[in-house]
């Protein structure tokens, strides 16, 4: 019986190679100005066109400033790449969606809010949190230049297929728990290797309750896990979610798109090459104390100990604390901070403004706290207007900049000082991620909410 993984993945094969690879058909095509020039330029070498342009979109994401963007950018080589997808999309019949243009933002942010991504889709893009996508139930991954190249070209791509997993959440969230906890959660209890060479699906109560930002946040991090990547079959959550935006089918292609998406579930006896199972009131507000996403705690507990850790773990383990200037059995409660950052395509959407606005709300800002709040996109940013959040914002000391990836990678102009402590709702704490020598402690929009009044790491429950 099939996995909805199989659905998906076996309704795109165009061929198999003997012994090899699967040819899959690519529905949707995202590019961003990073992993595209060698591509593009690798057509040019080949005289060749993209054979679908109508399945690729491209706009610029990492490399620009979330400030002054109706200026020039003053980084010469953001300037270059940024200038450069331009120049592609136009040459190759592209759609592109530039800086300032309504439609702008973080790649992974505006395919789900525009309807590029629907259910049922094949989407690829040369950047590993494609894995977002998975949450309108579609197979969504990460590629390599000369894969998008490959797609580019002939709309298809030479893929090995992942083996299965499926992560059952059952129970209720308690109170001030969001996806990012949850994947913060599982990356503790798994690591940042345990779903290597899967492609997950989440299943259980606690996932069927979570909206479609959440589910996003959570297949967005399905990657920091090892996985290929991950999805959530749709139901009628994300029907609500996919009605009326702007590149969702319209009148009859509508009902049939969703007596289609209806038929996107695992069936009953499905099997899995994997399955784990976890309860949804065992998880707390997360941090992380360490330099990968797996190295997390409930917000309340201590920073473990290397007591029966094995001689390469505790190395590892001890070089990485002291990278984040951290003890063992150490308490991050009360960690004086330095910057906060709410944004990323983890953790930039409207939903994630609305749980830092409600935390501030009637407070102020720390005053040695720096604080960027960066929209995954203008649509977001639009919404967070309407609704008035940017008035609250505003009266807590804090201002709004301009979509982008921002402080999630230094790429760009928003980077963490060296040896300051920055509470991040991205997806990555890497060494050096965020700037040569910052620390990341990664966390909720709630936790960085908390963090951002307090100037230190606080427990989020304490202002719900």
């Amino acid at each position: 019986m099939n996995t909805l993984f199989d659905k998906i993945w076996d309704s795109h094969v165009v061929t198999i190679v003997k012994d090899g690879p699967a040819q899959l058909y690519i529905d949707r095509l995202y590019c961003h100005e990073v992993t595209s020039p060698q591509a593009f330029s690798g057509l040019r070498e080949r005289g060749i066109g993209c054979f679908r342009p109508e399945k690729i979109y491209c706009m610029p994401d990492h490399n620009t400033p979330t400030h002054d963007q109706d200026k020039p950018i003053q980084d010469p080589v953001s300037k270059k790449q940024v200038d450069m997808l331009e120049k592609n999309a136009k040459d190759f019949g592209l759609s592109y969606y530039g800086m300032l243009n309504q439609k702008n933002g973080i790649i992974h942010v505006v395919g789900p809010e525009r309807g590029l991504t629907l259910p049922g889709m094949t989407v690829v893009c040369g950047d590993s949190h494609t894995s977002t996508h998975g949450a309108m139930g579609a197979l969504a991954f990460g590629i390599g230049t000369s894969e998008v190249e490959m797609v580019m070209a002939s709309q298809c791509v030479l893929q090995m297929k992942p083996k299965s997993m499926r992560i059952t959440i059952d129970g209720n969230l308690g109170k001030g728990v969001t996806a990012k906890d949850i994947a913060l959660y599982m990356m503790s209890k798994m690591t940042t290797s345990g779903a290597t060479g899967y492609f997950v699906e989440y299943a259980g109560s606690a996932i069927r309750h979570l909206t479609m930002e959440g589910r996003l946040t959570l297949c967005n991090l399905s990657i920091e896990m090892g996985a290929r990547g991950g999805m959530v079959a749709p139901d009628e959550v994300t029907v609500a979610y996919l009605k009326g935006r702007e590149n969702s089918p319209k009148g009859e292609a509508w009902d049939k798109a969703v007596a289609y998406w209806k038929t996107l579930k695992s069936s009953d006896h499905a099997v899995f090459d994997k399955e784990i199972s976890f309860d949804a009131s065992d998880i707390e507000p997360m941090i992380t104390y360490g330099t990968n996403p797996g190295m997390g705690i409930g917000i309340t507990k201590h920073i473990p100990t290397t007591e029966n850790m094995s001689v390469g773990a505790k190395a590892s383990f001890d070089k990485s604390l002291n990278y984040m200037g951290l003890n063992p059995n150490e308490l991050l409660l009360g960690k004086k901070i330095d910057y906060v950052f709410l944004g990323a395509c983890t953790n930039g959407r409207i939903e994630d403004f609305r749980a830092f606005t409600s935390i501030v709300n009637g407070k102020k800002k720390a005053e040695n706290v720096i604080a960027w709040l960066v929209p995954g996109s203008w649509m977001v940013d639009a919404q967070i207007r309407k609704e008035g959040l940017d008035k609250v914002l505003k009266e807590a000391g804090f201002e709004i900049r301009q979509p982008g990836c921002s402080a999630c990678l230094a790429m760009n102009d928003d980077k963490i000082p060296s040896g300051k402590y920055s509470v991040s709702t991205s997806n990555r704490n890497f060494e050096g991620r965020q700037g040569p020598g910052a620390r990341t402690l990664l966390a909720s929009p709630f936790t960085a909410a908390a963090a951002a009044i307090t100037g230190v790491v606080s427990d989020p429950r304490e202002f719900l």
